[in-house]
């Protein structure tokens, strides 16, 4: 999943979320870096990215998707899946879209002391183009899907991806809908787990 599906799944426990949001950017000892609210993040975000590389929706998904972008079909999911969290955040929280990307770029800017050094700078740029909410609209994701094949080594056609969604909308929806459910489930029992190794439940 990308990053608005990672801060959405932490289940709005601030230092939690500041975890799972960079949990692609850290490595080494995380107890030596991290208080332990950031590390339980960080081990959910994996966690969390584990469940959904094996989650046969998510396989069945990218298995359409392969024909025509290989070995990006991962990538190419995670991205549409942010898109139909955002266009359809209603129907999972009460709050708006932009308050609550608002809120999460506060957190996270909040933090700013402790984060990964080369995190920085994509959070910038997320921040300023506010890419949380503009997952949610074609014109948000064709700029994202554009950046990232201008920045890979091969000839990803991710620029294309857009107008693919576009095609099988309505079968790529169901594909979230579906597997969006099991991950929010997933994700709320490893938390307690997560917390209760820790003595918090």
């Amino acid at each position: 999943m990308n990053f608005l599906a990672h801060a959405y799944l932490s289940f709005d426990q601030p230092k939690v979320l500041v975890g799972n949001f960079i949990g692609d950017f850290v490595r080494g000892n995380l107890e030596e870096q991290f208080e332990r609210d950031i590390v339980t993040g960080i081990m959910l975000h994996r966690e969390i990215d584990s469940y959904t590389d094996k989650h046969p929706l998510v396989k069945e998904a990218q298995k359409i998707l392969k024909p025509k972008f290989a070995r990006y079909s991962s990538v190419i999911t995670d991205m549409y899946f942010d898109y139909f969290l955002s266009k359809n955040w209603e129907n999972y929280s009460s709050e708006s879209i932009e308050d609550y990307t608002q809120s999460v770029y506060d957190l996270i800017e909040s933090q700013r002391e402790i984060l990964p050094v080369k995190f920085l700078r994509p959070f910038k740029y997320m921040r300023d183009e506010d890419w949380l909410k503009a997952y949610g609209t074609m014109c948000g994701i064709q700029r994202s899907f554009t950046g990232m094949s201008y920045r890979t080594s091969f000839d990803s056609k991710m620029e294309l991806a857009p107008k693919f969604l576009q095609e099988n909308h309505e079968l790529f929806e169901s594909y979230f809908e579906r597997f969006f459910i099991d991950l929010i489930n997933f994700s709320k029992n490893k938390l307690k787990q997560l917390h209760k190794r820790d003595g918090k439940l």
